[in-house]
């Protein structure tokens, strides 16, 4: 664990005791997978549910510690330990409100294409080339994707942010 993470966390190390206390703080710090990251995580990932990044954000602040890092519109989890459909999962990103999309993503330890087949296997749902590239984007119902990140997969689902109602010009009062 990185010394900004446990800085982070509410850890200081202290010159005579360093190593130890910061042993300590890792451990507290660190928590196990929760039994709900498949249907939660898992399910978010595959657009079968409400995509709200307040409530991604919520859930994997609380099982997974804080975020390391803020890019690309995103806060990024580390994930040490899930998995999802037989794959190692190794990061969690939830968007922030800087985006006019509102999405969760992960990062798999495999391939676009073991990650696909691991999905069929385990859940049944089929992907789509929708392009002709050499890193080819792949595309399921309702909008769940999987693309190319270096030699790993990405797999997401964003949805347009809803945009709050458009209120009525005022009423002018005509004074009498």
């Amino acid at each position: 664990m990185a010394v900004q993470d446990l800085m982070r966390r509410g850890c200081c190390l202290l010159p005579a005791s360093g190593l130890a206390l910061a042993l300590l703080c890792a451990t507290a710090g660190a928590q196990s997978v929760p039994t709900t990251f498949g249907t939660i995580v898992g399910n978010g990932l595959l657009c079968r549910d409400h995509t709200d990044n307040l409530y991604y954000y919520n859930y994997l602040v609380k099982h997974f510690g804080s975020w390391y890092k803020h890019e690309g519109g995103a806060y990024w989890f580390r994930t040490a330990g899930a998995s999802l459909w037989g794959t190692e999962i190794s990061e969690v990103m939830v968007s922030d409100d800087t985006s006019t999309y509102i999405f969760v993503g992960a990062v798999a330890e495999a391939t676009p294409e073991n990650l696909e087949k691991a999905i069929i296997q385990q859940v049944g749902t089929h992907y789509t080339v929708i392009d002709t590239s050499a890193y080819p984007v792949r595309e399921a119902k309702p909008a769940s994707r999987i693309v190319y990140f270096d030699t790993k997969a990405k797999i997401y689902c964003a949805k347009f942010k809803p945009l709050p109602p458009v209120q009525p010009p005022p009423v002018r009062q005509q004074l009498k």
